[in-house]
C-alpha cells in the first residue's frame, strides 16, 4: 500500500481527510505538529494532540506527534510581530503552510518512507498540461482554501493529496458522524492560532523585546493633524472600530506610515485601489515572469475577496505589478494578492507592498 502521512489538528477536517484515504486504501499515519504552547497554557488551536491520538485510535492509525515551536516562531511568530511592528498585516497562516507544516510534513514523510502527504484543506492538487503543479479551487467556493496554499512549492504540490475538495462542511461533518469521530460537531476557529486569547496587539507586546512604537498622530489625506493615535502595531488598513476618535463622518484607515509614525485616515473612498505592487511572488502554473512580459488573469487581494480581472506584469527581480481593471477596497501591506486562471488554478501570488 501507499503511505500517506496526515497532518491532523484534532479538527473534524484533517480527521475527515485521515479517513477517506484509508477508506481509499492508503496506508495512514498521522502526524501532528506541535507549533505552539507549553505544558502549563496548553496547544494552540492549531494542534490539539490529545484529541488527535484519540481519532487515530478510532481509526485504527499510527499516531506520531512532533514538535516544532522553535521552527513556528521563526518562521510564523517573529515575523509576525515584525510585520506589525512595521505598520503592516501579515497572514502567518501562508507562511505556516509552506515553512512549517509542508516542510515538516514532507521532512517526516521521508523519514516514514512515505509517499504523499496529505491536509484537510478544502483544495484540489492539479497537474497540469506544461508538466507543472497547482492549487486548484474546491468546488464549492464558500470553503476553498486556495488563497492560503499559493506559496507552495511544485515539489511540496507534487507530494501533496487533499482529499476534501470536493466536499462541503456539512457533508464532512455527516462523514465524520458516520465514521464514529468525536471531532464531527467541533466548532471551527476562525482566529491565528497561536493568539488564544486576548488582541494582536496584546500578544505582541509580551512576545517581543524589539522597541514597541510609541503613540503619534492620527492625519487626514493633507497631512492635518486630526488627533493621537495609540502606536501603528494596533491599525490596519481598512480598519474602522476602535479608533478612538470622532471626526463626524465614518473614517477609516487608509495608510499606515512608521517613517513618521502616523495613521493617515480618510473615507472609504480613500481606500479603493486598482494598481499595486507585490514582492516574495511564487508561481504555481507558470514558471514565472520575464522582463517585460504580463499576463491576464484574476486576482484578489484578500482571503475573503472575489478576484477581479486583471494584468499582472514583471516589475523587477521577484516583485511584479497588479493592474485590477476595477478598484476594490482595502489593498493593505503585508496581505497577499493571488491570481487565478480561468479554470480556478493559482497561477500565483505575492505579499502586497
Amino acid at each position: 500500500m501507499t503511505k500517506v502521512l496526515v497532518g491532523m489538528s484534532g479538527g473534524v477536517d484533517s480527521a475527515v481527510a485521515a479517513y477517506l484515504l484509508k477508506q481509499q486504501g492508503y496506508e495512514v499515519i498521522g502526524v501532528t505538529l506541535r507549533v505552539w504552547g507549553s505544558d502549563e497554557d496548553g496547544d494552540s488551536r492549531c494542534c490539539e494532540i490529545d484529541e488527535a491520538r484519540r481519532i487515530c485510535e478510532i481509526l485504527g492509525i499510527r499516531y506520531h506527534p512532533h514538535n516544532c515551536t522553535s521552527l513556528f516562531r521563526q518562521k510564523v511568530v517573529t515575523p509576525f510581530i515584525d510585520a506589525y511592528l512595521g505598520g503592516q498585516t501579515p497572514n502567518p497562516c501562508i507562511e505556516c503552510n509552506r515553512h512549517v507544516k509542508w516542510g515538516k510534513l514532507i521532512e517526516l514523510a521521508d523519514i516514514f518512507g512515505a509517499e504523499y502527504v496529505a491536509t484537510g484543506h478544502y483544495a484540489f492538487v492539479e497537474k497540469l498540461s506544461n508538466g507543472r503543479y497547482t492549487a486548484r479551487k474546491a468546488s464549492h467556493i464558500g470553503k476553498d482554501q486556495t488563497y492560503m496554499l499559493y506559496k507552495l512549492s511544485q515539489e511540496q504540490l507534487a507530494r501533496t493529496m487533499m482529499p476534501l475538495g470536493q466536499y462541503t462542511k456539512d457533508e464532512v461533518r455527516k462523514i465524520a458522524e458516520d465514521a464514529g469521530l468525536p471531532c464531527a460537531h467541533k466548532e471551527e476557529s476562525q482566529e491565528i492560532c497561536f493568539v488564544t486569547e486576548g488582541r494582536y496587539s496584546d500578544f505582541i507586546c509580551q512576545n517581543t523585546d524589539k522597541p514597541i512604537p510609541a503613540e503619534g498622530d492620527f492625519v487626514d489625506l493633507e497631512g492635518n493633524i486630526l488627533g493621537r493615535h495609540k502606536g501603528i502595531y494596533q491599525y490596519t488598513v481598512g480598519q474602522r472600530k476602535g479608533l478612538g476618535i470622532a471626526l463626524g463622518y465614518p473614517a477609516f484607515v487608509t495608510k499606515i506610515d512608521p517613517a513618521n509614525n502616523t495613521v493617515v485616515l480618510g473615507t472609504e473612498d480613500a481606500l479603493m485601489c486598482d494598481t499595486f505592487f507585490c514582492g516574495d511572488v511564487n508561481f504555481q502554473s507558470i514558471p514565472g515572469l520575464a522582463p517585460g512580459e504580463k499576463i491576464r488573469c484574476f486576482a484578489k487581494a484578500r482571503y475573503h475577496q472575489t478576484e477581479r480581472p486583471a494584468t499582472v506584469e514583471y516589475a523587477g527581480e521577484d516583485l511584479v505589478k497588479v493592474i485590477l481593471d476595477e478598484a476594490v477596497k482595502g489593498v493593505s501591506p503585508g496581505q497577499s494578492s493571488v491570481f487565478y486562471d480561468e479554470n480556478g488554478c493559482v497561477v500565483g501570488g505575492g505579499v502586497i507592498r
